[in-house]
């Protein structure tokens, strides 16, 4: 007789994205872009950026691994850069012959900028996948930068990778099935810096959205900087509010006043521009307003279908979706399939097999590898394959067992072939509760069964990830005989 099993297999995953910051002291109205004294127009951030050359005081750089993307959802791209070939991933063609609006989406962090953080769990109060893009039908480009993820050249601190991002943009630009004139720019804390500078550094960009940029990085953790810190030009060519006059895009800052909301309205102090949008949102910190706001501009892109970018975005709207109710959304799914059933089935495209078999039966264990606190990896599945069942009736007496454990019985059809379909609650050995839902399929010489975890604490919210699974169920078709 089965008994629950219940087990999650987990490996931490520690990764530092953002930095938050503390500056003081802005320079006045303008910034470098402005007229010098008697009248001498200054250089713009990109001849000023084009001109210098960086000295860095450590070479630093990585090989972290750069995981296969879903097939169908993304590829993994190389593409040209002033350093050598950049690694990236970028939404795969739609195949509808169409050009489509694309975001580059940059994450926080000064090094690796590629993992499988974009089809991981995107956290309502800390979502810094970006796949809100992707998953309201915004092409999405990641790219990665120099230094990172076994690129050539080394981690430059906010001042190479601002070419790197417009390398990525002529990337995008150069797909047949991207829209050239609707490519945008967005991203967080380090990223979001980062966006800030390559929008006052090019007008490629149809609008640019940055979370959490800081206005001088002067006081930031400089414990992370590269560069000589004691030259003061190399400061300036990596703090925004000196070049704010360059932006010639709409370019919308957001951030939390608990995060680096004081740098914002510094910006906002420091310049009449009339294509910078700054808006705090009290009470939020650096994290929060990524999650319920990217939705929000994802709809704005897929509007935004003029000769110019007509977005705009006002402070009761971001109020409005930061007090919306959080979603959990399916996860990216793949396919597995038996030879020896014929069943095929998807399961999120994150989980990890294991396979557990004795001379009886053969299982094996989907779960993720990750201990964040949501469905996507605190759910578990177990798949079992069984002979012949001397006893008669499997489903019969599997039913019975089940309701004698107070689970409900359905007597169903799943694919074409009888099962029963059992939902209720399994205590473990340590008195913890867990919603399980167990189906058990008859098929030509034995039976088939999915068997489903998640603790009590999550109610509901793993029913549709269940129901998914199951609805994908298929039976390879018999070849007929000749």
């Amino acid at each position: 007789m089965k008994y629950a099993r219940i087990r999650k297999l987990s490996v931490v995953m520690a990764a530092c994205l953002t930095m938050l910051t503390v500056s003081c002291g802005v320079p006045g109205k303008g910034g470098a872009g402005a007229e010098k004294d008697g009248g001498e127009q200054r250089q713009s951030f990109a001849e000023a950026h084009d001109a210098f050359q960086t000295t860095l005081a450590r070479q630093e750089s990585d090989d972290d691994p750069i995981p296969e993307p879903p097939e169908g959802l993304f590829d993994l791209v190389k593409y040209p850069s002033k350093v050598g070939e950049l690694s990236g991933y970028v939404s795969c063609d739609p195949g509808d012959g169409q050009k489509h609006p694309l975001i580059i989406w940059v994450v926080g962090g000064w090094g690796s900028a590629m993992g499988d953080f974009p089809w991981t769990y995107p956290e309502w109060e800390n979502d810094q996948t970006g796949s809100a893009f992707w998953r309201s039908g915004v092409l999405t480009m990641y790219p990665s930068f120099r230094g990172g993820n076994g690129n050539p050249g080394h981690y430059e601190t906010l001042f190479g990778e601002v070419d790197d991002i417009i390398s990525a943009y002529e990337y995008a630009a150069s797909l047949p099935y991207v829209d050239p004139e609707r490519i945008y720019l967005g991203g967080h804390s380090t990223g979001g810096t980062r966006a800030l500078l390559a929008s006052e550094y090019s007008d490629k960009f149809r609008a640019v959205f940055c979370f959490g940029a800081v206005d001088d990085i002067r006081y930031h953790n400089n414990s992370q900087f590269t560069f000589d810190t004691n030259k003061e030009e190399e400061y300036e060519m990596r703090s925004p509010i000196h070049w704010l006059e360059d932006i010639k895009k709409p370019t919308f800052l957001i951030e939390g006043s608990e995060g680096n909301g004081t740098n914002l309205k510094r910006i906002q102090e420091a310049t009449d521009n009339e294509n910078i949008h700054c808006y705090v949102l009290e009470g939020a910190d650096h994290f929060a307003p990524l999650g319920p706001i990217t939705p929000l501009l994802a709809e704005k892109i897929l509007a935004d279908t003029g000769a110019t970018s007509s977005i705009t975005i006002t402070q009761e709207e971001l109020e409005a979706a930061m007090a919306g109710e959080p979603e959990v959304p399916l996860p990216v799914m793949t396919g597995c399939s038996e030879e020896t059933s014929g069943v095929s089935f998807s399961y999120p495209y994150l989980w990890e097999m294991e396979e557990v078999t004795d001379a009886n039966n053969y299982e094996v264990v989907f779960y993720s590898p990750y201990d964040e606190y949501n469905v996507w990896d605190m759910a578990n599945m177990y798949f079992d394959l069984y002979g012949e069942y001397e006893g008669g009736d499997l489903l019969k007496d599997m039913t019975e067992s089940l309701e004698a454990d107070g689970l409900t019985v359905e007597q169903t059809e799943i694919a074409g072939h009888t099962a029963i379909d059992a939902q209720g609650q399994q205590m473990d050995s340590t008195g913890a509760v867990f919603h399980n839902r167990y189906v058990l399929l008859e098929i030509e010489g034995g039976y088939v069964s999915f068997d489903f975890f998640i603790h009590e604490d999550f109610g509901s919210d793993a029913d549709e990830l269940f129901q998914t699974i199951i609805d994908s169920i298929t039976f390879e078709q018999a070849e007929p005989e000749e």
